[in-house]
């Protein structure tokens, strides 16, 4: 048997946008091929909102609002607060989204456009992104009251299957995944779909 000596020319390093889009299987539990794709994406946006990072929250304990634009548009809400002192801190890529939200900066990297919002104490930050890489620099926004994150997210067609798009039966939405073990708590997860609102 012969020995084999690997260095740093055999490792490939990915960007995490990359990674998703190559193995959406280890985010999702679905690949790019499964028809199920959409609803699972809006399944873990809520599982997230109800079990986020420790350092944001405790699980159950935010409120959250999804709403489905169109076919393949979704935004998401969520009643968090934010501390900054001058400017918000920058995620991946220099964007507004960090690693506190990453099973949510997950599904941007599989988006055409994502536009994040956050604002908190009579201050609103947004900027747009392709994915998940800016194609704007941050700016400020008139926000609303309180202190929240909303993300809107636009899927690229290309990324999933033809005629892929969010089911009108949404039955199939799981907001607590198969792992949750956490108490009750007063946060909660609103599901609106505005793809029949006149």
């Amino acid at each position: 048997m012969t020995g084999h000596e690997y260095s740093a020319a055999h490792i490939t390093v990915r960007e995490f946008d990359e990674s998703v889009r190559e193995r959406p299987g280890m985010y999702f539990e679905v690949g790019l091929d499964n028809p199920r794709l959409p609803i699972t994406l809006l399944s873990v946006a809520a599982q997230h909102a109800l079990h986020p990072a420790t350092r944001v929250a405790q699980e159950h304990s935010l409120t959250s609002m999804i709403e489905i634009l169109g076919a393949l548009r979704f935004r998401v809400t969520i009643n968090q607060r934010h501390t900054w002192p001058d400017s918000p801190p920058l995620g991946y890529h220099d964007s507004l989204i960090g690693p506190e939200w990453w099973l949510l900066a997950a599904i941007g990297a599989l988006c055409e456009t994502t536009t994040v919002e956050i604002w908190c104490d009579g201050r609103g930050f947004r900027q747009e992104l392709a994915g998940l890489r800016p194609r704007t620099a941050v700016r400020g926004f008139e926000p609303p009251p309180g202190s929240g994150t909303r993300i809107t997210f636009a899927l690229d067609a290309q990324n999933l299957p033809p005629g892929a798009a969010f089911p009108a039966d949404l039955g199939g939405l799981d907001v607590h995944g198969p792992y949750c073990a956490a108490a009750d708590g007063p946060g909660t997860v609103v599901i609106r779909d505005h793809r029949n609102t006149p």
